[in-house]
């Protein structure tokens, strides 16, 4: 007797859901929210460019001009002697050498001593841990005209009075203060797998801090050579107080003093600024994809 097959019938074929469609009114809301940020943003651009600019039209402007239509108008004719004044008139190329003597050194040695005090706070996991983090926390939020005294009486007593070696010991206390709190906190967080894999092969402290924890925490110490650097090529207060003699002072002090007891040169002053501006910013340009991707260093997994 022959056997009876029966097909089992084959299922039928599911159809796509349809796509969810947003409602007009959604999407209008949407796009009018970017359009409004996209005005604030251009609104705080301007309003951030608007000294810069005004400062570039008075720094090609004569003094008559400028005392007779303002800070505000536009110049009828290039002015450049403001500039060869302020050049000669501060020695700039001996005031440039000391702002970036002091600043490159201050970065490198601060974001250096940042890491070593961070890596004994952070992964050596010493006691008081977070005691000592509240102090190098509260250490940076002293003012400088509480310390100045002080610092320039050890800065004598030693004999690093009117000396660069002495804003540079001090700005770099200051500065790494700021990196230990910031480093102690991410190596606090770091993984003890990789610690205990580095030990098991046979590495020391040493090792493991070179070759394990340096690798990771580099972006970050990108990040904090830069600040580093932005930060004490702009410091005014102690490098007034500390550099007496004209040939140890950097540019801010530079920029002060163009301005007298009764007048100010304002087309000078501005074309000072702007000369003494250029460093800053063709540094920051040029290191500003590493600065980038050390914020955003960890963020993506």
């Amino acid at each position: 007797m022959a056997a009876i097959t029966q097909e089992t019938p084959a299922p039928a074929p599911v159809a796509p859901a349809p796509p969810r469609r947003s409602r007009p009114g959604a999407r209008h809301r949407r796009g009018a929210a970017r359009w409004f940020v996209l005005a604030g943003a251009v609104v705080v651009g301007l309003a951030v460019l608007a000294p810069f600019v005004i400062m570039v039209l008075n720094a090609v402007k004569s003094p008559a001009e400028y005392s007779q239509n303002g800070p505000l108008s536009l110049p009828t004719e290039l002015y450049f002697d403001g500039v060869v004044s302020f050049w000669q008139r501060v020695d700039f190329p001996t005031k440039l050498w000391n702002s970036f003597f002091i600043s490159a050194i201050v970065a490198v040695v601060g974001a250096g001593l940042s890491l070593l005090n961070a890596y004994a706070i952070g992964i050596g996991r010493i006691k008081g841990r977070l005691w000592i983090v509240m102090l190098f926390l509260l250490a940076n939020m002293l003012p400088q005209e509480a310390l100045i005294y002080p610092l320039f009486d050890m800065a004598r007593q030693v004999g690093l009075s009117n000396s660069q070696w002495s804003v540079i010991i001090i700005f770099t206390v200051i500065q790494s203060a700021f990196g230990t709190y910031l480093l102690a906190s991410v190596l606090g967080t770091f993984p003890p797998a990789l610690l205990e894999a580095a030990a098991l092969d046979g590495a020391g402290r040493w090792r493991i801090l070179w070759q394990v924890v340096f690798p990771i925490v580099r972006p970050t110490l990108a990040v904090l050579v830069i600040f580093f650097f932005i930060w004490t090529w702009n410091e005014f207060f102690i490098p007034l107080v500390m550099l007496t003699s004209n040939d140890t002072q950097t540019i801010p002090i530079a920029l002060a003093s163009l301005q007298g007891d009764r007048m100010m040169d304002a087309p000078t002053t501005n074309a000072g600024s702007l000369i003494s501006l250029l460093p800053a910013l063709i540094f920051f340009l040029i290191f500003q994809r590493t600065l980038t991707r050390g914020v955003t260093a960890g963020a993506v997994k």
